[in-house]
């Protein structure tokens, strides 16, 4: 039986972290846990996720730097602000399209 749920929020979506003040745009999904023992440890046992939901990569911001996240599900928002975020490989990856949220580019492929 597959357990596996399928993700709330797309590539490209701007989130917003529910506890801590940060945000970014999804860059990448993996349908359950796929990080390291040592990271899922280091996580406080009484804000620990569970690992059977979805676990979004981001390209984070807060007010002080940028940064890659890996955040679970049950952890993140949509966020609504309509504002840009800043990190700087945002635009490697992805084009801002007029309603705010983020289209991947077409990559040339060999």
């Amino acid at each position: 039986m597959n357990d596996m749920k399928t993700a709330k929020f797309a590539i490209g979506q701007v989130v917003r972290h529910r506890i801590f003040p940060f945000r970014g745009v999804i860059f990448d999904v993996d349908p359950q846990f796929s990080n390291t023992n040592e990271w899922y440890e280091a996580i406080p046992r009484e804000v620990r996720p569970r690992k059977d939901q979805p676990f979004y990569h981001l390209l984070a911001e807060n007010s002080d730097t940028e940064y890659i996240a890996y955040v679970s599900e049950q952890n993140l928002l949509e966020d609504d602000s309509g504002e840009p975020v800043r990190h700087p490989q945002l635009r490697e990856l992805f084009e801002r399209k007029p309603d705010g949220q983020y289209s991947p580019r077409v990559l040339a492929r060999h």
